[in-house]
């Protein structure tokens, strides 16, 4: 499992690099010049082309691509903001610690309330918990996350006054409810949609016949034989779906005006501050990539038929090279 693990660790780095040179090529060939967010437009042709030769913009487009990846995979180095001068590796670790606990937080509500809907969905089918399941899916997947935030604003802050507008401050949980609750409610109708469909085609094995006739409980059947080999295609949604809340974050930051990496990224594009979009979705690509590795994990933990198979290959490896070296001598 550990060189399982290393092994995937490594193709991470082809992954980053990819994106680190497809984020660095839009941005060059983008019409804003930096100069002129730096600057302002009161200044002299003078004075920006001596900005571009400092920041280096003055030299081609394969040069500022090696030092920038040199910059960024030997020194974890992103630069400096354009507007703040302040370094954008310091901002991204100062605001990724909030977006990550948004994703997370929503993670945790969207598992907690997607499975059992899913579940009931699937144990009443055709009835009203089936029916009531899929129009709050339907509901779910077709509202933007921001109109989602939008009415969640209206209602909580406008109406009622029991949750700030948006905003932040400091470790005030309540700064925390509202984009978190925008942030999964397409999670929770994707979550109860998959656990639904994974469990109609579980409880129909025979297995799920074998162990009703032993006389085991109902619920037993199902959250300990049912359930349990219906997760895997559930954890991959649940994977996926926290790697488009970290992604989707830009929008629901903006919303709540929220001070995490999301919002930190949209104000680099709308001041063409490159240096912090350009690390920004970088790092996210990084955390997404660490995700769906944890997923992989998780796998073998919930099905013991993976890990056997992880150990069998590992196995078999060995005993190839055994044989290999017995061979030579």
């Amino acid at each position: 499992m550990a060189r399982y693990i290393a092994k995937r660790l490594v193709l991470i780095i082809p992954v980053i690099l990819g994106v680190s040179i497809l984020i660095f090529t839009i941005l060059y060939f983008a019409p804003q010049d930096p100069t002129l967010t730096i600057l302002g437009p009161n200044a002299t042709e003078e004075q920006y082309a001596a900005l571009r030769v400092k920041l280096g913009l003055d030299n081609s487009y394969f040069q500022r691509l090696l030092t920038y990846l040199r910059d960024v995979f030997l020194h974890f180095d992103f630069g400096t903001s354009y507007v703040s001068g302040a370094s954008v590796s310091r901002e991204i670790l100062t605001r990724f610690p909030r977006s990550i606990l948004i994703a997370f937080v929503s993670m945790v509500i969207t598992l907690s309330i997607g499975v059992p809907l899913g579940i009931m969905a699937a144990t009443h089918r055709n009835q009203a918990g089936d029916t009531f399941t899929m129009l709050f899916s339907l509901l779910g997947v077709s509202m933007p996350g921001f109109w989602v935030g939008q009415m969640l604003q209206v209602l909580f802050a406008v109406y009622l006054g029991i949750l700030p507008f948006g905003g932040f401050s400091g470790a005030d949980p309540k700064y925390y409810v509202l984009p978190c609750l925008a942030a999964s409610i397409g999670g929770i109708a994707g979550i109860a949609r998959q656990t639904r469909s994974s469990m109609l085609e579980v409880i129909r094995a025979d297995y799920i016949s074998t162990a009703r006739a032993k006389g085991q409980t109902e619920g037993k059947v199902i959250y300990k034989h049912a359930l349990r080999n219906a997760l895997i295609p559930i954890i991959t949604s649940a994977g996926m779906n926290f790697g488009i809340t970290l992604g989707g974050a830009l929008v629901i930051e903006t919303v709540f005006a929220f001070p995490g990496l999301g919002m930190y990224i949209v104000n680099g594009i709308n001041g063409g501050d490159y240096p912090v979009v350009q690390g920004g979705i970088i790092f996210i690509s990084i955390a997404f990539s660490l995700v769906m590795l944890l997923v992989d994990l998780i796998y073998a933990f919930v099905d013991p038929r993976i890990k056997a198979q992880y150990q069998s290959q590992h196995k078999k490896k060995s005993k190839e090279q055994k044989t290999a070296v017995s061979s030579e001598v």
